[in-house]
């Protein structure tokens, strides 16, 4: 297997970026970037379900947008935006992340080990078979889930931080599901939305992600697994029917 390792010390991204497509048009299937700190754009529209690019350091804004495929491991935490409008793939990230983690997203998983910003998840949508999926270990700031259209959110609350304790989530979503492990406040849901304890079926369904970002971070599942979760979901497709007049 072709390997490759890039200092990224003082490259700007523009170079970083073409160096990683480069490596991949000829051949590679692991990249390693070292010392990386603030280049945007780091995995954006590559292809490649067998390609891997670890990311040591803080990459920028962006990281893996428009992906279709590959694999980004971040040992560090992530800018604004990772995993933004992301087709196919996946993204680790060994830290927390910045604001609109996801955004947009339509396949593939964002796992982040720690906290992410505000507006998570924000316009996730299903997109024919695909089902884009986000799990925050610790905690999601204010406007979690807005505007979802499809797509599957988890948020756990490791470490002993609330894993929700903002307004607003799941504001304006038709579509989509969010849960979260432990009660919610009603004071912190969106217009539009409704809450209750998971099902047995639902429970299921969340098993094997939680299992897998479990896995992915070293951490023991069986409390996770074991844990009460709380679903939240859209109340109506329409939201916003009550806004338009008919003619």
């Amino acid at each position: 297997m072709k390997t490759l390792t890039i200092d990224a010390k003082d490259i700007h991204y523009t170079p970083l970026n073409q160096q990683i497509r480069a490596a991949i048009a000829d051949g590679a299937k692991e990249i390693t970037l070292n010392n990386v700190l603030g280049q945007r754009f780091i995995g954006d529209g590559l292809r490649g379900d067998d390609v891997t690019i670890t990311v040591n350091g803080v990459p920028g804004g962006d990281l893996g947008m428009f992906m279709s495929g590959p694999t980004l491991i971040v040992h560090g935490n992530a800018d604004h935006a990772p995993g933004n409008t992301m087709d196919k793939g996946r993204v680790i990230i060994h830290g927390s992340a910045g604001d609109a983690v996801a955004h947009s997203m339509r396949g593939g998983r964002v796992y982040v080990r720690d906290n992410i910003g505000y507006r998570g998840g924000i316009h996730m949508k299903k997109y024919l078979e695909k089902r884009p999926i986000l799990v925050v270990g610790g905690s999601a700031r204010a406007f979690l889930g807005e505007s979802m259209a499809g797509g599957l959110v988890i948020v756990l609350g490791l470490g002993g931080v609330p894993p929700i304790a903002e307004q607003g989530v799941g504001s304006g979503i038709h579509g989509g599901e969010i849960f979260v492990r432990g009660p919610v406040d009603n004071l912190c849901l969106g217009n539009g939305t409704k809450q209750a304890p998971v099902t047995e079926e639902e429970r299921a369904m969340i098993r094997p992600i939680i299992e897998d970002f479990a896995q992915s971070f070293g951490i023991d599942s069986t409390p996770l697994l074991a844990a009460e979760y709380t679903r939240i979901a859209a109340v109506s497709a329409r939201p916003f029917a009550n806004k338009y007049t008919l003619e």
